[in-house]
Order: C-alpha cells, then structure tokens, then sequence
C-alpha cells in the first residue's frame, strides 16, 4: 500500500513539475510577444509619423506646383489686359478726334 501511495506522489509531482515547466515557458512566452508588440507599435508610430511627413510635404509641392502655374497664368492675364486697355486707350483717342 505504501508502495501505491508512493507511486501517486510520484507521479503527482511530475505533473506538478510539468505543469510548472509549461507555466515558466508560458510567461517567457509572453515577456517575448510583449516585446515584441512594444517594437511593432513603435514602427507602427514612426510610420503614421513619416507618412504624414511625407503628405504634408506633398501638399506644400502641390501648393507650390499651383503658384507657380499661376504665375505663369497671372502674366498671360496682364499682358492681355494691358493689350485691351491699349485698344480701349485707341477708341477713346478716336472718338476724341
């Protein structure tokens, strides 16, 4: 009988042991995957970061695309009407005549 109880023990405490293995591999387990997510949110952070860098920088091209197309624009526009006011300035010394 004692022999019986002995082999319960026994196996009891491999259990025991096993269960404690699995627990201790368990928590290195997690310590690593927190580390791990620690290190993705901060790449996930300096991406959003860079990106909207990156956009920003885009919209102040575009900013800078328009004016100067403007510009361009702007200059067609005046000497147009500089050459309608010249022609108006035409008629009114005609009609002065």
């Amino acid at each position: 009988m004692n022999t019986d109880y002995q082999n319960v023990i026994n196996s009891l405490k491999a259990k025991i042991e096993l269960i404690i293995s699995s627990y201790e591999q368990t928590v290195a387990d997690n310590q690593r995957l927190t580390q791990e997510i620690t290190v993705c949110r901060e790449e996930l952070n300096n991406s959003i970061n860079k990106n909207r860098e990156l956009e920003e920088k885009v919209n102040r091209l575009q900013l800078v695309e328009a004016f100067k197309s403007s510009s361009t624009d702007v200059r067609e526009a005046k000497q147009k009407i500089g050459k309608i006011i010249r022609e108006i300035d035409k008629c009114i010394a005609l009609l002065n005549d």
